[in-house]
């Protein structure tokens, strides 16, 4: 069977707040808070083959809860496939002297739990992620891992109640001069779950 996607919905919003084309320490590629809006920003979302139906979510930005500033965005995942990813993704050109880049993203989480419920997942790709499986596998910080052939991670939420901060690095032989930032959640274990993601830096 071919593998099932639930593309539903591709949507720039407003303006964005963040720099492209900066280079060593003049600043960041990208600071992004959503005060803004989330253009150039888009949303996606996966769900496995095996799903007996629509995978339903949202990617909204919010003011409910915010780290820095009065907005974030808002991820709503159900859990009843134990599975599903939707995420944000932007196009982001990088200078042609960068040799790594670090992206890190602020997310918070309702409550620890010893179980692993969700996973934060970011991505930098040279091209926009599609499926669940471009992003890393779990556990996997691209920082920790020689060769990668993207940049990011996929890591647990749920670690601590609120605001946890994710971050890797990527220093492939060769930097692509344009990337892909996504950050998303990904479902893991069945139960509905809303979280919350502030302040998307990229820096070389």
């Amino acid at each position: 069977m071919a593998t099932r996607r639930t593309f539903l919905r591709s949507l720039p919003v407003a303006a964005v707040v963040g720099t492209a084309g900066c280079s060593g320490g003049d600043g960041p590629l990208l600071a992004d808070g959503f005060e803004r809006g989330l253009e150039p920003w888009t949303r996606d979302a996966h769900v496995g083959s095996d799903a007996s139906d629509e995978f339903r979510w949202s990617v909204e930005r919010t003011e409910e809860r915010a780290h820095e500033g009065s907005w974030s965005v808002r991820v709503d995942t159900e859990g009843r496939h134990d599975d599903g990813t939707a995420w944000l993704t932007r196009p982001l050109d990088v200078p042609a002297d960068t040799g790594r880049l670090r992206v890190a993203v602020v997310a918070w989480s309702p409550s620890e739990s010893f179980d692993t419920l969700r996973h934060l997942v970011v991505a930098l790709r040279p091209d926009p992620p599609e499926t669940e499986a471009d992003f890393p596998d779990p556990g996997l910080n691209s920082a920790d891992v020689a060769d990668a052939p993207f940049g990011g991670l996929r890591e647990p939420l749920h670690v601590d109640a609120g605001w946890r901060e994710y971050a890797a690095t990527w220093a492939p032989e060769t930097l692509p001069s344009r990337v892909h930032v996504a950050v998303g959640v990904s479902v893991v274990c069945e139960a509905d779950a809303v979280h919350y993601l502030d302040e998307v830096l990229v820096t070389t």
